[in-house]
């Protein structure tokens, strides 16, 4: 557990809303499987129900509980793209970087598919905002979307001119914007859940507070944990920065950044409604960056802290409450902030996706740097095809370079929190 994470997990609105889950053992003593994944949120529970109906037998192993890490704790944002496509493209070229484009695309596709198919209730609601806080970065927004566009052909943006923005959102601060109808939101917990239930379904085996401790490499590698060890063909790691130093090498590309959210009270329904035009997610471009939606029962849930020292802001409820009243300054100044908490994405140097393998029958998924919500879903099944043998699309992503970052595990934190105070620094002036 990272540093003061467990004071967020108890105030979190998602765990205090979503139905509790069904309680999986640990695992105790040595089993059998095709297949070992190693974490149990978004990513490796898409892994396992895409194995399982290929036919593999899979055992999931979880140090906490479903959910528990970043999948069941983010902004609930399912956007398309990555968090950097220009790093993708200047590695593997205009062409692949359409390919990678394509996959989040799908992406998107899956997550309203797994809805339907396995009924999961997660609240979602299509629509995301892009929203740009001066002429300046509006200029930059519109740039983006048109080379985006003849880059990637994407049919789903509308673009909100000066004059138009206040149609969309109730608030003084955003200058212009962008529309996504194929991007949206949704309870992150609730979907998580509503994966395990699924997979359970399809007949994956699943082992909560069971840390992997240990990999045993080899033709049939052998994954430790404290009560017992699963013998396997295949690992699939997917705990990102949960995984600790199971595998120092991929933990030293990956840093874990603290992003912090707070629910309001229900809003009456017609201060609701007002606020953001079909109750669409919305994020601003600046670098810090504030991100907001509304919830399945009307509570504004506002996100925009960040930490990159592991260390949890002071005066967390305040502070964010402060941000949100100077975006919406409609709401009451003794609005009740009812939960505030947070958790840890993983972002790489460049913020591309970093999947690949440790060895040939060891795949590691992670480095989703904020967009996991739709992207994981396509990488579990991206790394169920490259066990299955139909690696194309995944070695697509393998072919990116990734650096660990600089200063080793003493001085890289301090050294991203400098460069944070630049960016801040920027988005200021």
């Amino acid at each position: 557990m990272l540093a003061s994470e467990d004071a967020l997990i108890r105030n979190s609105y998602y765990t205090a809303s979503a139905p509790a889950g069904t309680a999986e053992p640990s695992l105790a003593g040595e089993t059998r499987a095709d297949v070992c994944v190693v974490g149990g949120g978004l990513a490796g529970l898409s892994a396992t129900i895409e194995l399982a109906r290929r036919g593999y037998s899979v055992v999931l192993l979880e140090a906490e509980r479903v959910g528990w890490g970043a999948s069941g704790r983010n902004g609930g944002q399912a956007i398309v793209g990555h968090a950097s496509d220009d790093a993708i493209e200047a590695q593997l070229g205009a062409a692949d970087a359409r390919r990678a484009w394509d996959v989040t695309v799908d992406g998107l596709q899956l997550l309203r598919e797994r809805i339907a198919d396995y009924k999961i209730d997660c609240d979602f609601v299509p629509g995301y905002l892009s929203v740009a806080v001066n002429a300046r970065k509006a200029s930059a927004l519109r740039r983006w979307q048109e080379s985006s566009e003849r880059a990637y052909g994407y049919p789903h943006w509308r673009w909100i001119e000066h004059g138009d923005i206040g149609d969309w959102i109730a608030s003084p601060r955003f200058y212009a914007g962008l529309h996504d109808a194929l991007s949206g939101h949704l309870h992150p917990l609730k979907y998580c859940l509503g994966l395990a239930a699924a997979a359970r379904a399809a007949g994956v085996r699943i082992f909560e507070h069971s840390r992997a401790t240990g990999i045993a490499r080899g033709a049939q590698p052998l994954v430790s944990t404290a009560g017992g060890a699963v013998r396997c063909d295949f690992v699939v790691l997917a705990g990102n920065v949960y995984l600790g130093g199971l595998v120092p090498a991929l933990a030293a590309r990956i840093m874990p950044v603290g992003t912090y959210i707070v629910a309001t009270e229900p809003l009456p329904h017609g201060l609701a409604g007002a606020l953001i035009r079909d109750r669409a997610a919305v994020c601003d471009t600046n670098f810090v960056l504030d991100y907001f939606r509304l919830s399945g029962d009307g509570r504004l849930l506002f996100g925009g802290r960040v930490s990159y020292s592991t260390m949890t802001p002071p005066n967390l409820a305040q502070s964010m409450k402060a941000r949100m009243r100077k975006v919406f300054p409609q709401l009451a100044a003794d609005i009740s902030i009812d939960f505030a908490w947070g958790g840890f994405v993983d972002i790489t140097m460049n913020r591309a996706p970093d999947f690949g393998r440790v060895e040939p029958n060891i795949f590691y998924l992670q480095g989703f740097s904020g967009h996991g919500v739709a992207l994981t879903g396509m990488a579990g099944r991206l790394v169920a095809e490259a066990i299955a043998g139909q690696a194309e699309r995944f070695d697509l992503y393998a072919r990116l370079r990734h650096h660990a970052f600089p200063g080793g595990r003493m001085l890289r934190t301090p050294a991203l929190v400098l460069g944070m105070l630049y960016y801040r620094l920027r988005d200021l002036l």
